[in-house]
């Protein structure tokens, strides 16, 4: 059995001979006799003889090891693979930066030096934790994303290569023959029926989750703190507007009633700009979660049983920009979600910049560092205290002392070494922010009153012992104490 893998063979053969959807994206078969690897819950997966089967942890290992991608279950529409959960925290922020393209335009050398290792060191360590290289992952994503684009959108091929990263279309060409055996035309022509189509300017892409997946709960928690002209709800669907390098795009998100998917759809957005604006949307709306996974493991507590089990879909609802959640925690310290909502509506208002978007009350983009480092706050009932907090912290993402790229860990220090950043703030923004499922924000009085009692919650370093049982889903279980307090309070 390949090491990297999660779980022993005879699990890997029960989940493939039944299709488990649960199992869907958390490991790739492939099949020696026809050179193909597949998800495990393709219609062909259970045909195959064992012996002629062979288990990857990634698709990116899979493709190593000389299979290509199936046609029939599309191994570039699987749910993301939570695979950098449990490594370390070098691996976490080297894929986080492949999934931004570091490794499109850089050599290995130069990108390993980005993270702080040699590159044969940072070999090492994915061959340990994940059985592919970096350059092999770079590469995956590169492909799966371009074939996501030709069955998504009718973007000319031109497009579609810049936008997967590739530096000219011959190399396009030559990567999609070698891996599916036709070219880029010829799979456009043959794209499943059901693909998504946008309309002229726009694309659409299908982002598969694991269910359950409770779209209620996220989408009432983005809607409580929408700030008006930045971001709405059109019925069921979310619309925001984004920064996209010098310009804005406009980004809508929806469920899809008849699969276990969201649909992307982006307007205004080079070509170019496409995979980070996914790869955002999925941690957003917390894609990659294995919810049978947390619930497993939070289940074990005891007081933690019976809400894991009656919330057993929830997400982390996440932040589009790591700025902008860090403004917006700090202007909801000690304040109600109403009344932080108000104060950062009257911040666009005077900071953010003027768009036209086509769909309703989409008016502004969410202020840059720069215009919050020495603007005019008077008027906006903002306190001194919190004026302060917010232009130290734009000064600081400015010059680059405060780097979101950095990891949960090296960006919680950098935050606390600013004015008016405390242990909660940090904790609240890797939470939002980066999507990390292990961040804890210790000082919370409600978290801590849920995890002891009203009549004597527990101290932070109390809180901090009791949530070891947790790890690595103390996200989560914060999420849960917080919707349970919650509902107490309403009834």
């Amino acid at each position: 059995m390949n090491p990297q893998l999660p779980f022993g063979w005879p699990v890997l053969e029960r989940a493939r001979r039944s299709r488990d959807s649960r199992f869907d994206g958390r490991f790739y078969l492939g099949v020696v006799s026809t050179g193909i690897y597949c998800r495990p819950i393709c219609p062909a997966a259970p045909k195959a003889h064992s012996r002629h089967v062979r288990y990857f942890a990634t698709a990116a290992g899979a493709h190593e090891a000389g299979f290509r991608p199936c046609l029939r279950c599309r191994p570039e529409t699987a749910p993301g693979t939570p695979a950098w959960l449990g490594t370390s925290a070098v691996v976490g922020r080297a894929l986080r930066l492949i999934e931004d393209g570091a490794l499109d335009h850089a050599r290995m050398p130069q990108f390993a030096a980005r993270v702080g290792l040699g590159a044969r060191q940072l070999d090492r360590l994915f061959a340990q934790h994940l059985g592919a290289s970096p350059l092999a992952l770079a590469q995956t994503r590169r492909l799966h994303f371009a074939k996501h684009l030709i069955d998504g959108s009718d973007l000319p091929m031109t497009e579609v290569a810049l936008a997967a990263g590739y530096a000219s279309l011959r190399r396009f060409n030559d990567a999609l023959r070698k891996a599916y055996g036709r070219s880029p035309r010829e799979l456009r022509r043959q794209r499943p029926p059901e693909a998504p189509h946008g309309a002229a300017g726009e694309v659409n892409l299908t982002l598969a989750y694991r269910p359950p997946y409770d779209w209620r709960r996220l989408s009432d928690f983005l809607r409580a703190r929408a700030i008006p002209g930045v971001e709405a709800f059109e019925a069921d669907r979310y619309a925001r507007v984004i920064r996209v390098g010098s310009g804005y795009a406009l980004i809508r998100v929806r469920p899809l009633p008849t699969r276990d998917a969201l649909e992307l759809q982006v307007s205004g957005a080079p070509a170019a700009a496409l995979y980070r604006i996914a790869a955002t949307a999925r941690r957003v709306f917390d894609l990659t979660a294995d919810p049978h996974q947390i619930t497993r493991d939070l289940g074990a507590d005891q007081p933690l049983r019976a809400l894991v089990r009656r919330r057993p879909g929830l997400r982390i609802p996440g932040a589009w920009d790591p700025f902008e959640c860090a403004v917006r925690a700090v202007l909801g310290q000690q304040v109600s979600v109403p009344a932080a909502r108000t104060l950062a509506a009257r911040l666009v208002e005077r900071f953010g910049e003027r768009v036209s978007m086509p769909a309703a009350g989409l008016t502004r983009a969410f202020p840059a560092p720069q215009p919050l480092a020495s603007g005019n706050f008077d008027g906006l009932g903002i306190t001194r205290a919190r004026i302060e907090a917010l232009r130290a912290l734009a000064r600081a993402v400015a010059d680059g002392r405060v780097d979101f790229d950095a990891g949960a860990e090296r960006l919680s220090e950098q935050l606390t070494a600013l004015r008016g950043f405390g242990a909660w703030t940090a904790q609240y923004v890797a939470l939002r922010a980066l999507g990390e499922p292990d961040a804890l924000p210790e000082g919370d009085l409600v978290l801590r009153r849920m995890a002891g009692s009203d009549a004597r919650p527990l101290t932070a370093r109390e809180l901090r012992r009791r949530a070891e049982s947790w790890r690595p889903w103390r996200g989560y279980a914060t999420l849960h104490l917080w919707y349970a307090a919650s509902e107490a309070t309403a009834r």
